[in-house]
């Protein structure tokens, strides 16, 4: 998508500060970081959110999931020790700004609930 920002960075065309790539998805720090770590994985391909997944996303999902996974172990926060929160954000009300499927990776501290 042209007008999608997400869609930029994986392209190369906007900077962002990556921190791992693979087949399926592209993970870079988040610009307003919430938490120590902050890290953003998004799918190569476009999809608009996790609403809009389907049984045909299960490939990108999948491969979210795991590269979430890589990142905490990378970033020192994964293991039975640490700990880290994984959240979509869907909609307006949930204050998702970017309609490009997103998996926010946050750790690096002890994270209280509610969230924020």
């Amino acid at each position: 998508m042209a007008d999608c920002l997400f869609c930029g960075i994986v392209a190369g065309d906007v900077p962002a500060s990556v921190v791992r790539t693979d087949e399926h998805t592209v993970a870079f720090r988040d610009i307003e970081p919430q938490a120590p770590v902050h890290v953003l994985v998004v799918p190569k391909r476009h999809i608009t959110s996790a609403s809009a997944v389907t049984e045909q996303d299960a490939v990108e999902v999948a491969a979210l999931l795991a590269a979430a996974k890589a990142v905490a172990d990378s970033e020192g926060i994964g293991g039975e020790d640490r700990g880290y929160r994984l959240v979509f954000n869907v909609g307006p009300d949930a204050l998702n700004s970017v309609d490009h499927l997103h998996l926010h990776v946050l750790g690096g501290r002890s994270l209280g609930w509610p969230p924020g």
